[in-house]
């Protein structure tokens, strides 16, 4: 859709202005005044006469045909009688200010529903409604009812939330921060976040786009626009809302665990997108992005006055991905020339409490011409010595002229004021503490990474999908929600998956027979459609070494379970070969998120799954970096990579399990959850002993 009349339109009326100030119709035309819009605006007022100066129409028919905005700010009652003569005069776009629409209940939402119709089948862009409405610093157009207005700047802002957009932009006023576009989105009747990355990210305007979320409409649309924007700028999003209300219960450990959080967080993953964790961490980014260059890599250099302050910030780049850079031999003899011989030259280089501006001057003058060096860090103690605002313009001006990103932490607050209103003026981001330098400094870092990253590789799975396909349609005509072990691991066959020797046992006279012919030792596991979790009702038996063991298990196994849960049927037990030894137990899984699709899920397996939590998540379909990225970003990758004279699991083997738990996912959209709980991996391979499906309803 074509928001070219939102944004920038030409002529624009305000449909219920008012005369009377403190009305949201007074408010909004005042602000397009106010904001030097130089195209026609019109009031429109059933009593008309003038308002500011402005004649008024006495109604909407009465605006000119092709009119390209229309803001709404009447009551709930008026708004579609409106927006249909919106309609009948061919208005290109309208901003429904007004509320009271779905978020009061079902009356509001089929209200909203006919709205949506109206402007859809007249092409209409409408922004809206119970929003705060928006602002385009170029065009001058300022639609909103806010009090004041932004300075014009290269970021733009959209957000759900009204409240947060006036605080935000109060904040801004005080900080200094300006915008190209600012966009309240209100209920997204018709335009959503899709809508506005497809369009900020093609504007000349817009170096950065933040945003503030609490749902998607379209997770797939979402994730579509977000990754081609973020080839070729930086995407910051605050998300709030994390916790999925009404969604399904969940019958698997990876159910238990992949939450709504999860999947925003797999989303922005995959589609480059940066997350922030707080508002002032939003905007920490978002002057960062807007004022510095991306770094060539992830060596950082300190240079400070103040010893514990620059062990802080190599202590909080040590915790993030940033390496404190190594500087050149020529770097430190050039450091030795000028720097006090009680000076330190490695980074982080503290050049002594009575440096003063030349001194800094010259050392960032050399550290910033290293190779060796992609960003650099100024950290200032106010002492006595130090004079700050002298310190402040050497800062900016080794910033403009390196060409790499400079950031200043001048710690305090009013002996470094001037300091930090130099840098910020001068375009150098500047913090008060090392570690959220540090944060905006790798962010920048992960960013540019993600810019030079080749395309995904994909990993075709071979598998037969007729069979796979009779399996689930049989389970259905069946009535099965649930497909458990024994009936799931055809399904593993078809997939060429590794598992071992299983029978169905359905007395203790076929698990001896079973365990004869696998051969010892074997495991014994309770066959039930109805028992999920075998372990919560004692189900599983290991290490059964001859056929006294496997009776007696087999006896107590089903009997137990009986008891623990009478309303299951038990079919008996799955007589399974043991694990070769020294395998170590991994979870592989997935849950289909409503809004981004199946959301696979690799961690430390068994029955400490959730409660340990070492599990990394990604939104399917995977590539071959992202089965890889899984594995190694768990706590636990250590104990698989191998501890203390133990072997190296097979990674590769690991790999295709995760590569083909995504294939799964993609195939069947009626497989709600999936679970391999445990892959046994080892040196040799990896085996899927444990497998549990469940369908959508």
């Amino acid at each position: 859709m074509d928001l070219q009349a939102l944004f920038s339109p030409q002529s624009v009326a305000v449909i219920g202005a008012s005369a009377t100030p403190g009305k949201i119709g007074h408010t909004v035309l005042k602000n397009m005044i106010d904001a030097g819009f130089p195209g026609r605006l019109i009031p429109v007022n059933p009593k008309g006469g003038e308002i500011e100066g402005l004649p008024a129409v006495t109604s909407v028919a009465e605006l000119p045909r092709g009119l390209d905005l229309g803001v709404i700010c009447i009551p709930r009652q008026f708004v579609l009688d409106s927006l249909r003569e919106l309609a009948a005069i061919g208005a290109r776009a309208a901003i429904v200010i007004t509320a009271g629409f779905k978020e009061v209940g079902r009356s509001g939402y089929h209200l909203e529903q006919e709205m949506a119709g109206i402007a859809r089948e007249h092409g209409m862009a409408l922004l809206g409604p119970n929003c705060l409405g928006l602002i385009d610093t170029a065009s001058r157009v300022n639609a909103t009812f806010a009090t004041g207005k932004p300075q014009p700047g290269s970021i733009a802002f959209f957000s759900q939330s009204g409240a947060l957009c006036v605080a935000i932009l109060d904040w801004a006023a005080g900080a200094g921060v300006g915008f190209s576009s600012f966009i309240s989105l209100g209920n997204k009747a018709v335009l959503d976040e899709a809508d506005m990355l497809q369009w900020l990210g093609r504007d000349d305007k817009t170096r950065v786009i933040l945003g503030y979320l609490e749902n998607v409409q379209d997770g797939q649309a979402f994730l579509a626009r977000a990754t081609e924007v973020t080839r070729n700028k930086p995407i910051i999003m605050l998300k709030s809302g994390t916790t999925a209300a009404g969604a399904r219960a969940a019958s698997s450990h990876t159910g238990a665990i992949a939450g709504s959080d999860q999947a925003y967080g797999a989303a922005f993953h995959k589609a480059g997108i940066i997350r922030a964790e707080r508002v002032s961490e939003l905007f920490d980014l978002a002057r960062a992005f807007a004022t510095q260059p991306l770094p060539k890599g992830p060596n950082l250099a300190v240079v400070t006055n103040a010893g514990g302050p620059g062990i802080l910030a190599a202590d909080a780049a040590e915790r993030s991905r940033l390496i404190m850079a190594s500087l050149s031999p020529s770097t430190l003899d050039k450091l030795k020339a000028f720097l006090p011989a009680y000076a330190s030259l490695y980074n982080p280089i503290d050049i002594i409490g009575d440096a003063d501006a030349e001194r800094f001057r010259k050392t960032l003058a050399a550290v910033a011409a290293d190779e060796h060096v992609h960003s650099l860090l100024v950290v200032l103690a106010p002492t006595a010595t130090a004079d700050v605002e002298a310190i402040a313009k050497a800062v900016a001006r080794i910033a403009k002229e390196s060409g790499k990103p400079v950031f200043g932490c001048f710690m305090g607050s009013k002996g470094v004021a001037t300091g930090q209103s130099i840098l910020m003026d001068a375009g150098v981001p500047v913090y008060q503490f090392p570690e959220p330098a540090i944060a905006s400094i790798e962010a920048l870092a992960r960013y540019a990474e993600w810019r030079a990253s080749p395309e995904p590789e994909r990993v075709e799975i071979t598998r037969d999908l007729n069979e796979a396909r009779r399996i689930i349609e049989e389970a259905r005509r069946w009535g099965v929600r649930e497909i458990v072990e024994f009936q799931a691991q055809e399904l593993l066959r078809a997939y060429n998956l590794p598992t071992p020797q299983t029978r169905l046992a359905r007395s203790s006279e076929e698990a001896a027979t079973a365990a004869g012919e696998i051969g010892y030792p074997v495991v014994l596991k309770i066959a039930s459609a109805q028992i999920s979790h075998k372990s919560d009702v004692g189900g599983v038996a290991v290490g059964l070494k001859n056929l006294k063991e496997v009776l007696h298990a087999f006896t107590d196994i089903t009997s137990r379970a009986q008891r623990m849960r009478p309303e299951a049927y038990i079919m008996g037990c799955l007589v399974q070969a043991m694990a070769p030894k020294g395998s170590r137990e991994v979870i592989v899984g997935f849950k289909r998120d409503d809004q981004f699709g199946p959301l696979v899920m690799f961690g430390l397996g068994g029955i400490y799954v959730e409660v340990l939590k070492d599990i990394s998540f990604r939104l399917a379909p995977l590539s071959l970096a992202d089965a890889r990225d899984m594995i190694r970003e768990v706590r636990s990758y250590m104990l698989l990579k191998g501890f203390r004279g133990e072997p190296a699991v097979n990674f590769q083997a690991l790999e295709r399990i995760i590569l083909t738990m995504s294939a799964l996912a993609m195939d069947f959209p009626e497989i709600y959850e999936a679970e391999f709980n445990p892959v046994l991996a080892g040196e040799q391979g990896a085996i899927v002993a444990d497998v549990r499906l469940s369908l959508s309803s």
